[in-house]
């Protein structure tokens, strides 16, 4: 299978390509391809002819997305619409990686595939875009919504919490966003999954369970046996120029359906933290 990664430098782009060692993976940075420039984009599907183009490129500072919406609708709405086009001219899926934040968080439990949809901010609004273009366009897709991805190849949140622990001494996390923390490495081994299936639509990929963002950060001080206070706050106490959704927990229901689990998020989290050796090999909490 020839499989085209778009945004391959990112975090997820990373683990794709290490999940998908078997395939004949064309992984190609926001150097090699600007996913904004329609003709561009054309080009290279056409030149490469893959089966599976998997997008993994995405804008995803949320602050940067209050301030500048057009730049966000750009690269998260009307990119992924260029990609669904070009793979609709060679025959090809196109997989792309959508948000949690599609949702506005007041449900008060997990989110299915076809709940409705109402994102509070401009990155949830323009990861929305992004899904009606992909649909729009081309009819072999598979959206793939996920939530608060971490992982190798780049600092993410347990990295920027262990560096405030050791910093600071302490930690003041917000406890009313609620979602998973979903560990790359999973994450691209169920999309590798996924795409060997002819199911085609909305998809929720997330580890298993939810957490607010303090428990996660209270989980990682703890995996790592750092004495350090974690105290709890509201993003309302916060100088945001954005909103979170409160609880955006995704249900795996319809990649469930087809024998594809991921596991509970505290046991990717642990995992995580020894393979970038936050935690020595062999330690056990």
């Amino acid at each position: 299978m020839r499989i085209l990664i778009t945004g391959a430098n990112g975090q997820l782009g990373l683990a794709m390509q290490r999940a998908l060692d078997d395939e004949e993976a064309i992984p190609l940075s926001h150097v090699d391809l600007d996913i904004t420039d329609e003709e561009a984009v054309t080009l290279v599907v056409n030149m490469n002819r893959p089966d599976v183009v998997i997008n993994c490129a995405a804008w995803t500072d949320t602050a940067g997305c209050e301030k500048d919406p057009e730049r966000a609708r750009r690269a998260n709405g009307e990119g992924p619409g260029f990609i669904a086009s070009a793979c609709a001219e060679v025959g090809a899926t196109l997989v792309h990686i959508s948000s949690n934040e599609v949702f506005d968080g007041d449900k008060g439990i997990a989110y299915l595939e076809l709940d409705p949809v109402n994102p509070v901010n401009e990155y949830g609004r323009s990861k929305l875009l992004g899904e009606h273009t992909v649909a729009a366009n081309l009819a072999e897709h598979q959206i793939v919504r996920t939530s608060w991805l971490y992982g190798p190849g780049r600092v993410s949140f347990p990295e920027k919490i262990l560096e405030r622990a050791k910093a600071d001494g302490s930690l003041k996390v917000v406890t009313d966003e609620i979602a998973t923390p979903t560990w790359t490495i999973d994450l691209a081994g169920a999309i590798g999954q996924l795409i060997k299936h002819k199911e085609y639509g909305i998809f929720h990929l997330a580890n298993d369970g939810s957490c607010s963002r303090h428990e996660w950060a209270h989980a990682i001080v703890e995996e790592c046996g750092l004495d350090v206070p974690v105290d709890e706050t509201e993003q309302g106490a916060l100088d945001m120029p954005f909103r979170k959704p409160v609880d955006s927990t995704l249900a795996n229901t319809r990649a469930a359906e087809l024998g594809i689990r991921m596991r509970p998020w505290r046991e990717a989290l642990a995992d995580h933290l020894r393979e970038t050796g936050a935690v020595p090999q062999g330690a056990r909490r």
